[in-house]
């Protein structure tokens, strides 16, 4: 005779009461500090700092300095111009060739109280005619010093071929009395600071004149003289 006492509890089968483990544990990605990069761009951003500020401090003495000069030296350019224009040879040939020979004074003028000049060996003096050479020379080389006016005598001789046109072109500037001239300097040129000679510089004049004549046996005029300069550093 079954007991009606009904239990509390039931049963469970092998499959049901077998326990799933737990889920075996992910590992979790590890990720590496950044801090030695931030470190590092800090560094980076330093040094890129400090050369600005060394290139700003550069700068900044570089124009006190050059204030500096300017104020105790007050420099000065010195001034360039043809003094006299004399005719030793002026032949044209038959065969459309020249032979010249001038004297050219060339005056320069230093009007610095503390700076003086070294003018170089390596020059040379053109004297063109409508694009074309005449004659060459060399102007001596000499010290300037301070407060000075130097007058250089330079002697250009040169033999070159004159075409038909150029000497028409010459023949109505002498009948006109006017003839265009281009004398072309280079001289390379030292700054001397007080005792203290400084880098050298490199100095082009350009005198476009006009004179009367280009007769050996007439004294010629300088009618009118214009200059332009340029300078090499």
């Amino acid at each position: 005779m079954e007991s009606g006492h009904q239990t509390n509890y039931s049963m469970l089968s092998e499959n049901q009461g077998s326990l799933r483990p737990p889920p075996y544990r992910r590992n979790i990605p590890r990720y590496h500090s950044t801090n030695h990069k931030k470190s590092g761009s800090s560094c980076c951003f330093r040094c890129i700092g400090c050369c600005y500020c060394c290139l700003f401090l550069l700068v900044f003495l570089a124009a006190l300095l050059t204030f500096y000069l300017y104020t105790v030296y007050k420099p000065q350019v010195p001034n360039y111009s043809v003094d006299n224009f004399s005719v030793n040879t002026f032949n044209v040939m038959k065969d459309f060739s020249l032979s010249a020979e001038f004297v050219v004074v060339v005056k320069a003028t230093n009007p610095n109280e503390h700076i003086g000049f070294v003018y170089g060996a390596d020059n040379h003096v053109i004297v063109m005619y409508s694009n074309s050479d005449l004659c060459s020379g060399k102007l001596p080389a000499f010290h300037q010093p301070v407060m000075n006016a130097t007058l250089m005598k330079v002697v250009l001789k040169g033999e070159s071929e004159f075409g038909s046109g150029l000497q028409e072109a010459l023949m109505d500037n002498r009948h006109t009395g006017k003839i265009p001239l281009l004398v072309r300097v280079k001289v390379p040129v030292s700054i001397v600071l007080g005792s203290l000679p400084l880098r050298q510089i490199v100095v082009f004049v350009n005198c476009s004149l006009v004179l009367d004549n280009l007769q050996p046996d007439k004294k010629a005029k300088i009618l009118s003289t214009q200059y332009s300069y340029d300078v090499q550093l």
